[in-house]
């Protein structure tokens, strides 16, 4: 596995909206695999395409010691709300506030194909909401109130 450079703000790879990966391939796996050293090494909790370079829908996220590999993702419900510190490795840091639901169902592809359904409570909900704006080309610093404001 190879540790992959993390973007970092002013890049413009992190302001691109990602496009769906249509077939799942070697390639793709050993991406998820690199992604997840990645994260894991900068002490992330969540990492997105785009925040590596790669304009794909995929991202992973590590909460409570489990893994999630979401192959374009899509967030097909969510309620109520949560107001939390929020940080991300692409920021270096900064932190803000942000209003997030506090349960968010996510529909994806696995790293098998297969369609997943994930419903995901307080810091699950945040990280998925996070990885998926990066996706769409969006940083957690447009919707939050940041502490050094």
């Amino acid at each position: 596995m190879a540790k992959l450079q993390i973007r970092k703000v002013g890049d413009e790879c992190l302001r691109k909206v990602c496009r769906p990966i249509e077939t799942i391939t070697p390639r793709t796996l050993t991406l998820l695999d690199d992604m997840l050293e990645t994260m894991r090494a900068a002490d992330g909790c969540g990492l997105a395409g785009p925040q590596v370079g790669i304009l794909r829908r995929i991202c992973v996220v590590e909460v409570d010691d489990k893994v999630y590999e979401l192959i374009n993702p899509k967030i097909i419900a969510f309620c109520g709300e949560q107001i939390a510190e929020e940080g991300c490795l692409s920021v270096p840091g900064r932190w803000g506030k942000t209003h997030r639901p506090m349960d968010v169902t996510v529909q994806c592809l696995d790293r098998n194909g297969e369609t997943v359904t994930y419903t995901g409570h307080d810091l699950l909900a945040r990280a998925f909401c996070h990885e998926i704006d990066h996706l769409d080309g969006k940083l957690f610093t447009d919707i939050a109130e940041m502490d050094d404001e």
